[in-house]
Parts: C-alpha cells; sequence; structure tokens
C-alpha cells in the first residue's frame, strides 16, 4: 500500500533517535511511559544497571479499582502519582523524562503534570 502511515513505525522511530541522547542512570532515572489504546504504563528505569526501579499502570490493584476506564486522563493521572509515590519510596527524585515517541499531549501530558504534582522533578 503506497501512501499509508503506519504512526507506530513512526513513534518507534523518533522513540530509537531519541533513546540515543537519552539514558537513565542511578541518580538520575529515566522515567518511560508507554501508552495503548486500553492502558497506559509508567517505568522507572536504570540503563547502566539495566533494572526497572518502580513501575506503575492502570493494570495495578490501586488503580484498577478506583478509574473506570485504563484509557483516559484521570487514569493517567492516576499512574503519574502512583509512579510518583513509588519513586519516594525508593528515594528517587529526579527523573529524566522519556515519552517514547509521543507526543508532549494529552494521557502523556496528563501524567507527566501528575508525577510532577506528586514530588518528581524533570
Amino acid at each position: 500500500m503506497i501512501g499509508k502511515i503506519d504512526k507506530n513505525k513512526i513513534r518507534k522511530r523518533k522513540h530509537v533517535r531519541v533513546r540515543k541522547k537519552i539514558s537513565g542512570t542511578g541518580e538520575c532515572p529515566r522515567l518511560c511511559v508507554f501508552r495503548s489504546n486500553a492502558h497506559i504504563y509508567a517505568q522507572i528505569i536504570d540503563d547502566e544497571a539495566q533494572t526497572t526501579l518502580a513501575s506503575a499502570s492502570t493494570l495495578d490493584k490501586e488503580i484498577k479499582g478506583s478509574v473506570s476506564v485504563g484509557s483516559n486522563i484521570e487514569a493517567a493521572k492516576a499512574v503519574g502519582k502512583l509512579i510518583a509515590e513509588r519513586a519516594a519510596a525508593k528515594d528517587i527524585k529526579v527523573v529524566v523524562f522519556d515519552r517514547s515517541g509521543y507526543l508532549y499531549h494529552g494521557r502523556v501530558q496528563a501524567l507527566a503534570e501528575a508525577a510532577r504534582e506528586a514530588g518528581l522533578e524533570f
């Protein structure tokens, strides 16, 4: 099919390009966001040690009961607040934000702003 635009393919290409520059360390880990049609996920990653330090998603027990739909802005705000709380529990205050090629708009923006309000700095 000539002329068909595969948005996910373009997003993945952007994500690879950005990941060449952004890397999480032990002192300043990476907050990575992934959104699907049904849910939104966030991870705090130390790329040097190749470990996930904290994660949150709309599938977590704390959020699943409180939100009816996992793919709206309210759910993204809940995930942002939860990831910031889990980061604070592990004494993580500063992160670098990786939006994974998504536009900083809508659910991604809501997650980031909720995480900032809950105490994360980036």
